[in-house]
């Protein structure tokens, strides 16, 4: 079975980030340099943050300090590559069918990795994958309409 305790925080954060991303930006006039930008950002700041608050997370718990390490650089790494392959995905498609890949591609990574830990936790592994995709689904839904309401609030604006 594989160890994903390096990395399940990593590969959660950057798919769901990432379909968010995606599914915002794209609703705007947001040029594939816009989103792009906004990934490559995210994948740079909000996965240092990240991983600084998973560091000293351990460190609260008083996990050993190698324990620590590989921890936060695992999900540090597997955040960044994964960050990648998104912005790979909007470089190399249209708008539509980069949202449609992506979506895709983020949510198999969130099944396989739910999955993976339900057989670990001896869970249902059906509960866990449905509950995961639900939310992550919930997230993407969201980032659309929110970019569709940032939309229609700009086109009315003054400014």
């Amino acid at each position: 079975m594989v160890d994903v305790t390096k990395f399940s925080m990593g590969v959660t954060a950057a798919s769901i980030t990432s379909m968010g991303l995606i599914a915002g930006l794209q609703q705007g006039d947001s040029s594939k340099t816009g989103v792009v930008t906004g990934l490559l950002v995210v994948a740079v700041a909000d996965n240092v943050s990240d991983s600084l608050g998973i560091h000293i997370y351990k460190e609260s718990e008083g996990v050993s300090r190698q324990e620590t390490m590989l921890t936060t650089l695992g999900n540090f790494a597997a955040r960044l590559v994964l960050a990648l392959t998104f912005v790979a995905i909007v470089l190399l498609l249209s708008s539509r069918t980069a949202f449609i890949v992506a979506s895709v591609w983020g949510l198999s990574l969130l099944a396989i990795l739910s999955y993976l830990i339900a057989k670990k936790r001896k869970a249902s592994t059906l509960e866990e994958v449905a509950l995961h995709l639900v939310i992550a689904l919930v997230v993407i839904a969201g980032c659309r309409l929110l970019g569709n309401f940032i939309v229609r609030l700009m086109s009315h604006s003054v400014l």
